[in-house]
This record gives structure tokens, sequence and C-alpha cells, in this order.
């Protein structure tokens, strides 16, 4: 690997990083289509994303608990059902054609940012207070206070599998499903998102490793930019409106499925 090349890789771990923590989503986003630009095969484009997610969805989990918004229960129950369903993911991703893989990560970031942009659209711009960034106690609303264990396993089910399957971090199916599902306030959303990532990740990671999917240098220099990043995304996501936080969201997600999407289908 060229100097440039991995100058670029931990670019694209920063910018994951400030996507992880301002979106509550993983950050594979980008870094699984940019590994590929950069040389990494389809499979290792999938696996080689992966350990970039803990540490990355950890750093900006610390950063919203400060701020008391994250929802322990919520993220709880959604990262241990995602486990299980992440191994299973992982599996099947070794046994399918990897170009269809990234056409459908793609789909499911268009139907996402879609699904996001809509719900932006319903909330009235106006401003919101800057939060305390002092440990307080976490604001349960009614819908977060009677969403039901069953749901909350089936999302994170879904979003487990996704994860494994794709590569992702699963985040683009929680973020969707928590704000326009469960009606759960945006920023809470993408606090409690990044726990659920974060614990499921775990298990994607070692079945990618075993089936030797991950490229260490590509995982590393991810790793080294995704931590600080997160810090930098979830500054910006707390000093920011709802509205303005669905809105880039469904934005970025149209515009990434788009490009990628294109360009995965014509290789096939």
């Amino acid at each position: 690997m060229t100097w440039y090349v991995a100058l670029a890789v931990f670019a694209l771990g920063v910018s994951a990083g400030v996507l992880s923590g301002m979106l509550g989503i993983g950050g594979a986003v980008i870094t699984t289509p940019g590994i590929r630009v950069l040389g990494a095969t389809p499979l290792e484009a999938v696996g080689s994303t992966v350990p970039a997610i803990l540490p990355s969805a950890l750093s900006g989990t610390w950063r919203y608990a400060r701020a008391g918004m994250v929802d322990w229960r919520i993220g709880g129950i959604c990262g241990v059902a995602g486990s299980v369903l992440a191994v299973g993911g992982a599996w099947v991703s070794d046994l399918v054609n990897p170009h269809l893989l990234m056409v459908l990560t793609a789909i499911l970031l268009g139907w996402s940012g879609v699904s996001t942009v809509r719900s932006g659209r319903r909330v009235r711009a106006q401003p919101e207070p800057e939060p305390a960034l002092v440990p307080r106690e976490p604001i349960i609303t009614t819908t977060r206070a009677h969403t039901g264990t069953a749901m909350l396993t089936l999302v994170g089910s879904a979003a487990g599998f996704l994860a494994g399957l794709l590569g992702v971090g699963g985040g683009i199916v929680l973020m969707p499903a928590f704000t326009v599902v469960l009606r759960i306030p945006i920023k809470e959303a993408v606090a409690s998102s990044l726990v659920a990532v974060a614990i499921f990740s775990v298990p994607a990671l070692v079945t990618h490793v075993a089936l030797g999917h991950v490229n260490w240098w590509y995982a590393l220099l991810l790793m080294a930019g995704g931590a600080p990043g997160a810090q930098i995304g979830s500054h910006l996501t707390l000093g920011a409106s709802d509205r303005t936080v669905r809105l880039v969201f469904g934005a970025f997600m149209v515009v990434v499925a788009a490009i990628y999407g294109t360009a995965e289908l014509l290789a096939l």
C-alpha cells in the first residue's frame, strides 16, 4: 500500500467517524465503497470496515452519554438481538455475489434516506437549546417508554443481520426505524443507535475475521481515524436542530446510494 493510499484510507476513517457520531450509523456507508475504489476486493470492502465500527460507536456513545441522551434500554435490546443475527448475516455474505451485496446496500441506503427526508420535512424548523454537557437522567418520552420489547427485538434483529451481511454498522436500518416507525426523537435515536451498533459489531467482526474477509492494513487505518471523527460528529449533532439532522442524514444516504449503487450495477 502506497503512502497516499494509506492517507486516503485514514481520511475515510475520520469521515466515517464523523458520520457515526453525527448520524448514529456505523460509517461503513462511505468506507465500504471508499476502499473499493482504493483497491480492496469486494469481500475485503465488506469485512475490513467492520473493525473500525466499534471504536467509532463507543466514542460517539460516550459523548452522547455525557449529555444524557442515551436510552440504554433501547440500545441494549436492539444490540443484543442484532448480535445473534449479525453472525448469520456475515456467514451468508460468503455465499452470494459480492457485487450484489453492494447493490443491496445501495437500495437500503436509498430507502433509508428517502424515509428520513420525508420525516424531516414534517418537522417544524425551529432552533433547539444547546443540551447541557453534564451527566443527567435521560428524558423518557411517552413514545419511548411504551416501545415494546418485541418490536425492539425485531428491529435489532433486522439491523444486525444486515450489518453482518453488508459490512455496515446497522445504523442505516436502526435510524429510520427509530425515528419513522418508533417516533423516537432524532438525537436520542442517534445516541441509542450507537449503543446497538457497538454491541452487534463485535460478533460481526469475529465472523468476518474467521472467514478471512479483513485486510488489516485497511482496517487499522480506518480505526485510527474513526474515534476522533466520532467526537467531531457528535458535537455537530448536539448543536443542531432536529430538522437539520434529519435532512442531512436523509440527503446523504440518497446521494451515496445513487453513486455507488449505479457503479456496482455496471460491474455485475
